[in-house]
């Protein structure tokens, strides 16, 4: 008997956030502890890292002109843990977030 493993398939929908706002793929938290222990879902700490999916045009300043962002799509990121608003778009889990809760670029 085979078992079947999950495959993640690429998101259809095309999401473009808006002012200041980015969306952000959080990356898988760790399974075991460095000593081999296995966590369960429970126990694990969801990370606050993640890459960078997609970026608004830029917050609107007083003069009426668009900031340029910092962060671009690709961009591995750093951010404060209750950072973001959490939703799903089918397999996906993304958080919506504005750039101010980004703290780094990871290089």
């Amino acid at each position: 008997m085979s078992t079947a493993t999950k495959v993640k398939k690429p998101t259809k929908i095309k999401l473009q956030p808006l002012g200041d706002r980015v969306v952000v793929e959080r990356e898988e938290s760790e399974e075991k502890t460095a000593g081999g222990i296995v966590l369960p879902d429970t126990a694990k700490n969801k990370p606050a890292r993640g890459t960078v999916v997609s970026v608004g045009d830029g917050k609107l300043l007083d003069d009426g002109t668009r900031g340029k962002l910092q962060v671009k799509v690709g961009d591995r990121v750093l951010f404060t843990s209750y950072a973001g608003d959490e939703f799903r778009i089918g397999d996906q889990e993304l958080l919506l977030m504005r750039e101010d809760d980004i703290l780094a670029v990871i290089e």
